[in-house]
């Protein structure tokens, strides 16, 4: 696949902070970039200044080879956006909506026509056309913005954390419309911080924290990096106070998390020491109420690679 976009050494600081790190990535044409993080890792930064929003302090942006800012026009009109917070206008109605966002891409004539009926479908709304916005539901809402930022057809779109404040139902819509509009061809760079999200559409993930780039790869490929690791979850009835220490001193243990009742130990894989810690529970007078083991995740390579749970 060719490369449609190429981010090199991009900086960016608020005052003292420094937001973005000089982060460097690349997207394919027809894939799903899932850019994963938690609040305040740098994703929403990222997206205002690819979408031109806001300046850089540093780096370039080459969107199909040529710097956006020799091409800033055309490179508007090449790209649909969804922002964060809903961007309609509360009293036209859905297909008002649609006509006003779509003709500001050039469309008009037939040409709008056949588009804002394509995206009223592509939303599941053609039923509430006429409704306007004020009387839909977030979720609703949400559809009707991403249908809005795709009616023109754009080679790339750019989503910041879609489903945000959704009910499921909508939330399984917009992921089941992500992936359609890539077996079209469609480019997607997908901001998020639910981990289900990246497992359900992600072509490519790049993992971020602190305004740098911790991990880039397929999901598999980043679940391989901890495939030598096997986690166990061990909850008992009352945790007596044994020390991370006398864990470590199993052989094979890696990492140790206790949290209230929850003993969560990390340990490599190969080494069958599961008897050794309840032996050691044991002995400390603790009472096992339930074990699970978990396989190779995202949210372990998160942990992994950041110290932390993704929602901590």
């Amino acid at each position: 696949m060719d490369t449609i976009m190429t981010v090199n050494h991009l900086k960016k600081n608020f005052k003292e902070a420094s937001v973005l790190k000089g982060i460097s990535f690349y997207i394919r044409q027809g894939e799903v970039l899932c850019i994963l993080g938690p609040n305040g890792a740098g994703k929403s930064t990222t997206i205002n200044i690819l979408t031109a929003a806001l300046r850089s302090d540093g780096g370039e942006i080459l969107f199909k080879g040529t710097k956006i800012s020799k091409i800033l026009r055309s490179y508007k009109q090449s790209i649909g956006i969804v922002p964060q917070d809903i961007s309609l206008y509360e009293e036209l109605s859905a297909e008002q909506n649609l006509r006003f966002f779509a003709s500001l891409y050039g469309l008009y004539g037939n040409r709008l026509n056949k588009a804002v009926e394509e995206a009223l479908t592509f939303a599941g709304l053609n039923d509430r056309r006429r409704d306007k916005v004020k009387t839909f539901s977030g979720g609703m809402k949400r559809r009707l913005n991403i249908a809005c930022a795709i009616a023109h057809h754009p080679d790339l779109v750019i989503m910041d954390e879609p489903t945000v404040g959704i009910d499921p139902q909508s939330r399984n819509h917009i992921l089941s419309s992500i992936k359609k509009l890539q077996s079209q061809g469609m480019t997607v760079i997908y901001t998020t911080h639910y981990m289900e999200e990246v497992e359900a559409i992600s072509s490519r993930i790049i993992i971020m924290d602190h305004g740098s780039i911790l991990a880039e790869g397929t999901k598999e490929s980043l679940k391989e990096e901890i495939e030598n690791e096997k986690k166990y979850i061990i909850e008992v009835e009352e945790h007596g106070g044994i020390g991370h220490d006398e864990f470590f001193a199993v052989e094979g243990v890696r990492s140790v998390k206790i949290d209230g009742n929850v003993i969560e130990i990390t340990s490599l894989k190969g080494i069958e020491n599961l008897d050794r810690i309840i032996s050691l529970l044991s002995d400390h007078g603790e009472k096992i109420r339930n074990i699970t083991s978990e396989a190779a995740s995202l949210e372990m390579v998160f942990l992994k690679l950041t110290g932390r749970k993704l929602r901590d």
